[in-house]
This record gives C-alpha cells, structure tokens and sequence, in this order.
C-alpha cells in the first residue's frame, strides 16, 4: 500500500461524509486506502460511512480515546509499534537498509492524519507521493491549510513551544507583534504564508509522514488527549534527523473546530493541559528555575480563567 489515510471521527458525520467524498473524487495512480476511527459517536456517522462507502474500513470504537488513542488504533492496525525500533534508521540509511522488523504487508510506505472537517482537492494524494518520494530526507510534510473565511489556518506550520516561545504565546506578546521574527514564532506569523519552508512542525490535522519516520519515531503518546500529540510527533521525528516541511503548493479547506465546538470548554482545558505535558516531557528539566516558574504559573492561569469563564 503506497498510502492509509486515516481519519478519527466524533459526531462529525456530515463534515466526514464531505471529507470521503472529497477524497473519492482524487486522481492517483497509486494505491490508497482509507481508515475511519469513531469515537463512539452518536449521529450515526458509523451507518453513513458503511452505507456510502462500503470501500472504507471502520473501526468503531464503544468510548472516545480522542484523537491520539483513535490515530493509534488504526496505527497499531497497519504494524506501527508503540515505541521506535530498537534499530532507529536515519534519513540516509532507511531507502538502502531494512528496519529490525520487517513491516507487514499492510503497513503502507505514508500515512496520512487527517481531519474529517477537511475538504482535499483532487490532486493532492498524488502530489504528495510523488513530492515525498522525490524528497527522501523528507519525514513530514503539511500543505497550506485555509479556513472556510480564506484566512490563513495559523496552526498548519508551527514553531516548538519552548519555554520562551511558551511565556511569548501565554502573556499575548505573539499576538501583539505578529510580524517580530522573536515574538511571532509560535505560529511563524512572519513569515510568507506561500513559501515552502522547513518547519518544526505541522498541524495533525493534515499531517502526510513518511512510514521509516513513523516506525523510528513510534506512533501517538497518549498523554495527550487531542492537542500536542502532533508537536510530539514531530518532535520526536526531527530528533532522528528528518525534516518536517510546510509545503503551500497544496491548499486543503479546514473548516475547524466542527468536533470541538460541541464540548468548548473541555477543548480549551485540553489545550493547555498539552501544554504542559509537552513543556514537562521535554524541557522542564533543562529551563531555569525562576522560567520554570513563570512558564507553568502561566499555564496555570490560563487553565484556571477558561474553568471561571465557561
């Protein structure tokens, strides 16, 4: 299989049912599949996708495990492991020598993350086979993504949130000053939204990796409830020597938050708890006692007020 497209959906089922057909409609000469993830949904999004689209393989799950844990339901289906080999590849070694385990016959070259609040243009799948197998140092693309308003969807090429990104994004430094190449790093908001640029990551929300990239890095951590697990990913991805690029050469339709909106305040307060597991996970043994402080201070407040104003 060149490409498993897997998309995790909650009560979404018209938004879903305009993803596959947006899919469906694709020009390719390669060979995909598609992988619906429910979380235990209650609009009856199962039924549309069994009737409709009998090609798609639906895993309906009885609770919600959020994005993370239905991304990995379908991930542990195709052969992705939990954690790396114990043999880790690099850019250049993993076209000429084999992994430690061999990967089974399901297990495609891509797996694409995908949003069912999206809409993909017919000439993307192909694309972005082609574009990655022309790009072998290559583990993570994502394309320009849009809002149904035609603005510029700030998550689809992110900075990591270090602790002084983290204090800029907190106390709305990167909002006042979107153009400062010091201030504006969270979401890169100084930069040109159609340049192709390296980035240190890309929204989950459509997020095209590299199977070697995949299997070195392993798949989700669960810590993460439906936010930070693609900083993570990514994260853990360019530690082994893979670049993460922002390609706007594609444009996909995101049109946000269609899931989210239905529990508002459970999706700010996740926002934030990522927060703090990503800056704990990976930085908060290495910052300065009194950043330390102020960054999870910070979080903090913010979990604390969006608790007060629901």
């Amino acid at each position: 299989m060149d490409l498993s497209i897997i998309i995790v959906n909650y009560n979404t089922r018209d938004q879903l049912r305009n993803a596959l057909r947006s899919l469906y409609a694709s020009h390719t000469s390669y060979r995909w599949e598609v992988l619906v993830v429910d979380n235990g949904s209650g609009d009856g999004s199962v039924a549309m996708v069994r009737q409709e689209y009998p090609q798609v393989q639906v895993l309906a799950l009885v609770d919600n495990l959020g994005f993370t844990g239905g991304n990995n339901t379908a991930l542990r289906l195709l052969g992705f492991r939990d954690k790396p080999d114990d043999e880790t590849l690099t850019p250049a070694e993993h076209d000429t020598k084999p992994g430690t385990a061999t990967p089974s016959s399901e297990t495609p070259r891509y797996v694409l993350l995908l949003n069912p609040d999206t809409e993909v243009p017919a000439d993307v799948l192909d694309h972005l086979v082609s574009w990655m197998d022309d790009r072998p140092d290559v583990g993570v693309v994502g394309p320009k993504l849009f809002l149904q308003s035609g603005a510029l969807d700030l998550a689809c090429r992110r900075s990591f949130p270090t602790p002084e990104i983290s204090f800029y994004r907190l106390f709305g430094l990167s909002k006042l000053f979107p153009k400062s190449r010091r201030f504006g790093r969270y979401n890169l908001t100084y930069l040109d939204p159609d340049e192709e640029t390296e980035v240190d990551s890309v929204v989950g929300a459509f997020m095209f990796i590299r199977r070697a990239a995949l299997e070195g890095a392993g798949i989700l951590d669960e810590h993460f409830f439906m936010y930070g697990e693609d900083l993570d990913l990514c994260y853990r991805i360019k530690q082994l020597g893979w670049k993460i690029i922002y390609h706007p050469q594609v444009e996909v339709l995101h049109l946000k938050r269609e899931a989210s909106r239905k529990s508002p305040q459970r999706t700010r307060l996740e926002f934030y708890r990522a927060m703090r597991i990503f800056y704990e996970k990976h930085y908060a043994q290495s910052t300065p006692l009194p950043l330390h402080w102020v960054v999870l201070g910070g979080i903090a407040l913010r979990y604390r007020m969006v608790q007060l104003l629901s």
